[in-house]
Order: structure tokens, then C-alpha cells, then sequence
């Protein structure tokens, strides 16, 4: 049976950003994608380096440390990247429930055997190479799963209560290991993701809306009942009425915007990146972008994530309308996931947001978030690549036949 979700209509865009996946486009692969990654691993490691050098010769006596790291990361993602392009999406939807139970072991493991970072354990050491987060594992890992049940139990989640609650436990399960942590920002994330993939899976309104009250209501108990978590919103709300204290994070990336104006300070010339503004080059590295670029730095930026979360959204659409429903709900659920976590990132440095630890996507620095999204882009390639043998496959079938059939006449 046919799935039927609803259509997501775009306007009309550059063709290099929607190649289509058809027969006469010889290209096996969406180039798109290749393009705007590596802008984004490009922009982020210039940033890192401007805004890292301080913080790095302070801690390390070496400037380049952080960069010199971020640098690394890189290569190890393009490495991952061309060794995971050769696996077939059968094999995500296959194991998606082996890799679920990989993400529910490692949120466990690191509740025992992770180390602390500004009083958050969420990371798993590998000595001498890199820390691992496991809540970028589960994201990913969760997605995978919630995509594949979407096809198995589609039935299920339009027609009964039992249906939509399954991926609900498992989502509360993950949920609950990710708050001892505590790391209330990636359940934000895989809250909204799942509720938007549930809700493209055509799931009855009373029932979406209704768990969507209750989860909205559970994050807001999850701040208002947590000390520091409500700090951070009530400073979010007026940081300049403490902005010494728990409005200063906040106060100094508005600072950071405001010297940037529009076309920015000026590469390397930030301010605010001197020890004054705490994570400058991990969740605030978009501050030192505006600051050093200004609006026209932070456009164009912008202008480049949402063109991969638009070409997502699409190749999720033709997916659907091809039958391919598991690389249609995963194609869709890495857009979402990837402008809504953009968003946050942004909205927080720009006192939109409550402050959250989010990365920017491969841009921040940090191992784990931007081999996780670099392997959500390979995922976005892959599916385009094998949309694209199928249309020629189909097309060369049809020619083929055309062939035999001419043939057959002329005999």
C-alpha cells in the first residue's frame, strides 16, 4: 500500500540546488551536497582558528591546539565519509533497531565510565585519539529507527493510540538516560524531530497535538524544576539585569553582534573571542562570525545550512513519491533535525533562545557533533545516489524494451 503524506511544496529554486533524480542526469550523485558540506567544514575551520587561538594559548600554551584538532576531525570525517557512501541504505533499515540498542548502550555506559566536562558527563573517552558524546550517536541512531518503524508500523501509528506510542517509550527511554547527564538540549532536538516525522507519517491530529502538549509540558517542568536551567531563562529573558553573572555568556555575544554591524570587524579582529566570551569556538562560534563578518557573514552562512535543509526536505519528497518510504522519513527527519538544531544554535548566541549546548552543524568545534553530521550528509547523498540508479535503471528497461518491441515488428 502506498504511503500518503503530506506534500511539501518549495518555490522555485536553482537548479544546482533541486538536481532531480531522473534518468537523464547522468551525474550519480548530488553534487549540491558535496559543495555546500565542504563550504561549511571550510567556514568552520577558519572560525575555529580565529576563535580558538586565545582560549588554546591560555590552556595549552600552544594557539593552533584547537585547530590543529579541528583540522584532524576533518580528515577523519572524510575518511568515514567515503567508507560509509559504500553502504546501502538496506543496511540502515535493516540493523536500524541494532543500532537503537548501540545508542541505548552508550548512553548507559557513559552514565558509568564517561568523564565530566562543566559538570556533564556526557563523554566517552578513546585515549590519545578523541571523546566521544553519545547523544550525538543516539540522535542520529534514533532517527534511523523512528524511519524505519514508519514503514514497518505505518498502520499502526494511523489507526491506533498503541501505534504512536511505541517510538514515544523508546523516545522517553533515551530521554531518560540523556537527562542524567544531564543534556536537556538533544532531547529538545530528537523531541521535535520525532513529533515532525510522526506528524509527516499522517498520525490522527488529537493524538499528535495531545502528545505534543505533554511533551512541551514536560521540558518546561524539566527547566522551571531545575535551578540553573530556569537561570538560564529568566537571564535569557534580561540578561542585561545581571550581566556579570548569569546574564554574561548572553550579554557578551550580543556584544560580539552589535560590534559587527553589517559588514563585520574583520577576520581575526574580534573582541569578544579574547577570554571575554565563554565557548567562542564551539556553541558561540556563530557570535565571532557576526562579529567579525557581521550580517553579511552570518547571511550568507545561514543562506548555505538552509540550503542543505531545503535539499533534504526535497530528496525526502521524491523519495516518498518513488516509493523508497525509509529513505523519504530519514531524509526528512535529517532536515529537520539539522534546521532545528541551527536554529537553537543561532537563536541562543542571538538571545532568541534560552542558552543551550548545541553545536552549529560542521562548523563548531567538537569530534563527535561533526562526524555525526557529516555522516547525516553522507546518509542524504546516498539516498540521492540510489534514487538516481533507479531512474536509470527504469529507463534503460524501458528502452530496452522499446528496442524489442521495434525489433519484433520489423521481423
Amino acid at each position: 500500500m502506498a504511503i500518503s503524506v503530506p506534500a511539501i511544496n518549495f518555490p522555485k529554486l536553482p537548479k544546482w540546488l533541486v538536481q532531480s533524480q531522473t534518468a537523464n542526469n547522468n551525474v550519480l550523485f548530488d553534487r549540491g551536497f558535496v559543495i555546500l558540506a565542504f563550504t561549511l567544514y571550510v567556514i568552520g575551520l577558519v572560525m575555529v582558528a580565529s576563535s580558538s587561538m586565545p582560549v588554546a594559548e591560555r590552556l595549552t600554551g600552544n594557539p593552533f591546539y584547537f585547530v590543529g584538532r579541528h583540522a584532524s576531525y576533518i580528515v577523519i570525517c572524510i575518511v568515514i565519509a567515503i567508507g560509509f557512501l559504500q553502504v546501502p541504505m538496506t543496511v540502515w533499515q535493516r540493523f536500524s533497531f541494532h543500532f537503537l540498542g548501540l545508542a541505548l548502550f552508550l548512553l548507559i555506559v557513559v552514565h558509568f565510565a564517561g568523564h565530566s566536562v562543566n559538570g556533564a558527563k556526557r563523554w566517552l573517552s578513546i585515549p590519545g585519539v578523541m571523546n566521544i558524546q553519545a547523544a550525538e550517536v543516539a540522535k542520529l541512531f534514533f532517527f534511523c529507527y523512528v524511519s524505519s518503524y514508519l514503514v514497518r508500523r505505518r498502520d499502526e501509528v494511523l489507526d491506533s493510540f498503541w501505534g504512536f506510542i511505541k517510538p514515544i517509550i523508546i523516545f522517553g527511554l533515551l530521554a531518560f538516560l540523556l537527562i542524567m547527564q544531564p543534556d536537556l538540549g538533544t532531547i529538545v532536538v530528537m523531541f521535535v524531530t520525532t513529533m515532525g516525522l510522526l506528524f509527516l507519517a499522517g498520525a490522527k491530529l488529537k493524538i499528535f497535538l495531545g502528545f505534543s502538549t505533554v511533551g512541551v509540558a514536560g521540558i518546561v517542568s524539566a527547566i522551571y524544576l531545575e535551578p540553573y536551567r530556569w537561570a538560564r531563562v529568566t537571564g535569557f529573558l534580561d540578561p542585561w539585569d545581571d550581566p556579570f553573572g548569569k546574564g554574561y555568556q548572553l550579554t557578551q555575544s550580543l556584544m560580539a553582534y552589535g560590534r559587527g554591524e553589517v559588514f563585520g570587524q574583520g577576520l581575526g579582529n574580534s573582541i569578544q573571542k579574547l577570554e571575554y566570551l565563554p565557548e567562542a569556538h564551539t556553541d558561540f562560534v556563530m557570535a565571532v562570525i557576526g562579529e567579525e563578518f557581521g550580517f553579511i557573514g552570518i547571511f550568507f552562512v545561514l543562506s548555505i545550512c538552509v540550503a542543505l535543509v531545503v535539499k533534504a526536505l526535497l530528496l525526502g519528497r521524491v523519495a516518498l513519491e518513488k516509493e523508497k518510504y525509509f529513505e523519504g522519513f530519514f531524509a526528512y527527519a535529517i532536515g529537520i533535525w539539522m534546521s532545528f538544531q541551527t536554529a537553537v544554535n543561532v537563536g541562543a548566541s542571538a538571545g532568541i533562545f534560552p542558552t543551550k549546548g548545541l553545536t552549529m552543524p560542521l562548523i563548531s568545534y567538537g569530534g563527535s557533533s561533526m562526524i555525526i553530521m557529516t555522516l547525516a550528509i553522507v546518509i542524504l547523498i546516498r539516498i540521492d545516489h540510489e534514487l538516481r540508479l533507479q531512474a536509470m535503471q527504469a529507463t534503460q528497461s524501458t528502452k530496452t524494451k522499446k528496442i524489442k518491441k521495434e525489433s519484433g515488428g520489423r521481423s
